[in-house]
């Protein structure tokens, strides 16, 4: 029992040494994205589309729930389709159904998660109306 224990302070311990990281296919050569690059991810089926704050779009083959057990708490599913990274999110719009992210994108939040959305960001500086 006390090697599960160790076992377990040792893994977190490696995470909090190696923050998560994705590796996507770009033109021919396999690139690493830092999670704190990511600004949204959006599922389409068995693919996922990632949104970088460089403004560039990539698509991996992993499933968006995948993706949202890897990533740190920092990110959070606000949709079927969506996965936000909080520290990228400057508003909301339309009474919290759409999340203005700071790379100029939105991202749709479902009608279940709206409360609890706005929840969240309901003290962001700023509030779009659309």
């Amino acid at each position: 029992m006390n090697s599960i224990g160790t076992l377990d302070s040792f893994s977190r311990n490696l995470q909090a040494a190696h923050p998560a990281q994705l590796s996507v296919h770009f033109m021919g050569r396999t690139l690493t994205i830092c999670a704190e690059q990511i600004t949204f991810l959006e599922g389409d089926g068995n693919y996922t589309y990632v949104y970088t704050c460089t403004g560039r779009k990539y698509l991996i083959c992993k499933t968006l729930k995948w993706l949202a057990c890897k990533l740190d708490s920092n990110f959070i599913r606000v949709h079927k389709s969506f996965l936000v990274n909080a520290a990228y999110v400057i508003g909301y719009a339309d009474e919290g159904r759409a999340l203005k992210m700071r790379c100029g994108n939105e991202a749709a939040v479902s009608r279940r998660k709206t409360k609890e959305i706005i929840g969240i960001f309901g003290a962001l500086p700023e509030r779009i109306s659309a």
